[in-house]
């Protein structure tokens, strides 16, 4: 680790984790208990399903559902499964099983078959959470001293830190995965938990100067401006930090939330760093012809990057 480059050392990471951690508002103490309640469990055709109900925000519960495979032996590895915006409140968690238009599976039966247990949760306003708008929520949480993104993120990685301390999950084997907000979520958790082994973005790599000069600033919903981020990174600097660790992001190149100018820049800067690190594997770029949606072939390249992951 010694040879890394500054901007990959463990101790600088680690300093802005903190950096980008005091940026996400006032939040709850990550390290305070957790209470988690069983409100079912019931056995499907490939897996067994449970849903839950935590309690750590201090604010709201966090409904959940976590699957786990039923022809394997625990300790399983696992996948946290951030789902995506779409302006379909309803859906939240429920995507893991039913998908959505822009994915061509969903993705609980295709990681259960594979070994993989999965907990995913409902976001603020999202799936059993919803009621108030997303701006009401935000513009409430903003005049309280709290960001709305950083309250989002701090229920993730509150959900990671339930799922590595489940005894059936290896701790060491959580990949953090989803597509567009949930992609976008994945790259956070990721960025501020070394502990996550790997990511999976999809449809949401974006560099932050791009949207501005494309004027594409109203693509993304609210949720995702944290203020005064700029001031401290740039989204090479940001996205340095899921390095040393397995990455694999697919891009559509004709997807607007993510101008494809930008996308090449960060593309060569995460290249670079990567071989810099001497884990090439840390960056991989699979460019789509499409908009912002999963293809076929991107679908059967994140199942075959999971099974090397094994």
């Amino acid at each position: 680790m010694s040879n890394f480059p500054k901007s990959i050392t463990p101790e600088h990471q680690q300093m802005q984790r903190t950096k980008l951690w005091g940026l996400l508002g006032d939040l709850p103490d990550r390290d305070a208990p957790t209470k988690a309640t069983l409100v079912r469990k019931t056995e499907q055709v490939d897996f067994f399903q449970e849903d839950w109900l935590f309690k750590w925000n201090g604010i709201e519960p966090v409904p959940g559902v976590f699957l786990k495979p039923l022809q394997v032996k625990p300790p399983f590895p696992a996948v946290l499964y951030n789902h995506a915006h779409g302006g379909d409140y309803t859906l939240g968690k429920k995507e893991l099983l039913e998908g959505r238009d822009a994915l061509r599976h969903a993705y609980g039966v295709e990681l259960t078959k594979r070994g993989y247990a999965v907990l995913s949760i409902d976001a603020w306003c999202f799936g059993e959470r919803q009621g108030r708008t997303e701006s009401a929520v935000f513009k409430e949480l903003l005049w309280k001293g709290k960001v709305l993104w950083g309250m989002m993120v701090f229920d993730t990685l509150k959900a990671f830190d339930y799922l590595a301390a489940r005894e059936d999950v290896q701790a060491d084997s959580i990949i953090s995965m989803g597509i567009s907000m949930g992609g976008t979520m994945a790259l956070w958790s990721t960025a501020l938990e070394p502990k996550i082994r790997a990511c999976i973005d999809l449809c949401s790599l974006a560099d932050y100067e791009s949207l501005i000069t494309q004027q594409n600033l109203d693509m993304h919903g609210i949720y995702y401006y944290v203020p005064a981020l700029l001031k401290h990174f740039s989204a090479e600097e940001f996205n340095h930090l899921t390095l040393p660790r397995p990455r694999l992001c697919v891009v559509g190149r004709h997807d607007s939330l993510t101008p494809f100018e930008g996308v090449k820049s960060l593309d060569q800067t995460m290249r670079s760093q990567a071989d810099a690190t001497g884990y090439p594997e840390s960056w991989r770029l699979l460019i789509t012809e499409t908009g912002h949606f999963e293809t076929e072939y991107s679908h059967q390249q994140v199942l075959s990057f999971l099974s090397a992951l094994q």
